[in-house]
């Protein structure tokens, strides 16, 4: 069995009772179920939404049951063609380290993991690995080797043969950003760095993010063959070619873009830190009648 089969179980357990629950999860459960359903109000099955219908026998149209159906899509159109279109791969990657990544790095998951864990977990966290770990200039290291590293090398031909190195540099790109983010915003615990130098910090990581995407757009050929084997059906060398020429332009431009945003609420923070502090040097001259 392959992390994209799709497969089916029973979710209740034996014996008698009100409702039997099946569980149908994979990519093509909508079109095993489709054809076993008559729902009432629709004709076809849609997202977070549960549906009465009659459960049929797909040869004769008879009859077997009653049943209400949920379908939930646990996948964009941005993770069903990641695999087969490299533009819809650099968005996902660019959502991953600088949306999602910020924005659990606004939520400071270490500090409220620190906040409510035990002895040993705070004790990991104030120790020397982790306080190395979450060092600025780590956190910048690793932003700066991860995306060419992921993007340029042969690790990305290797991610398309096999889906479980997919979900580590998936992860991988979360992780990277979170810690990257972590020390732009500067919001736990921990080594922080003067508000002004965080706009510094961001903006020296965006040459590699264009160094990338230009990379990739001036290629003169396809330096990932696993796409041409995952490309859709009539796909020529040319038009695969294209599509990572339009990936590497989504990682220049977006990736730039997107870091100019995040310098955004950081120059907000800045200022801010820079009113409060001019606010106090000016009551403590008040106080010494200067």
């Amino acid at each position: 069995m392959h992390l994209d089969d799709t497969i089916v179980a029973i979710a209740t357990p034996p014996g008698r009772g009100g409702i039997g629950v099946v569980r149908l999860s994979g990519p093509e459960a909508v079109a095993i179920a489709q054809p076993m359903l008559r729902l009432s109000h629709v004709k076809e099955l849609q997202p977070n939404r549960a549906h009465f219908g009659e459960l049929i026998d797909p040869a004769t149209g008879d009859r077997i049951d009653e049943v209400v159906v949920t379908f939930f899509a646990t996948e964009s159109v941005i993770g069903v063609y990641d695999m087969a279109y490299f533009s819809d791969h650099m968005i996902q990657h660019l959502m991953l380290i600088m949306v999602a990544a910020p924005l659990f790095a606004l939520s400071a998951p270490l500090d409220l993991a620190y906040g409510v864990g035990s002895t040993r977990l705070r004790s990991l966290f104030d120790g020397r690995t982790m306080a190395i770990l979450t060092h600025p200039l780590c956190a910048f290291g690793l932003y700066f080797a991860f995306i060419p590293i992921t993007h340029l090398t042969g690790l990305f031909n290797v991610m398309m043969q096999h889906a479980w190195v997919h979900h580590l540099e998936q992860i991988g790109f979360l992780g990277v950003g979170y810690l990257f983010f972590r020390a732009a915003f500067g919001l736990e615990r921990g080594f922080t760095i003067h508000p002004g130098l965080r706009l510094v910090y961001v903006m020296a990581a965006v040459p590699v993010d264009t160094f990338t995407g230009l990379a990739l757009s001036m290629s003169s050929h396809n330096p990932f063959p696993g796409y041409a084997a995952m490309a859709p059906t009539g796909s020529t060398g040319p038009s695969i070619l294209a599509n990572i020429h339009l990936g590497g332009a989504i990682m220049w431009i977006g990736g730039d873009a997107l870091m100019l945003l995040a310098c955004i609420p950081i120059a907000v923070a800045w200022v801010r830190w820079e009113t409060i502090l001019t606010r106090e040097l000016d009551a403590q001259l008040d106080a010494q009648g200067l």
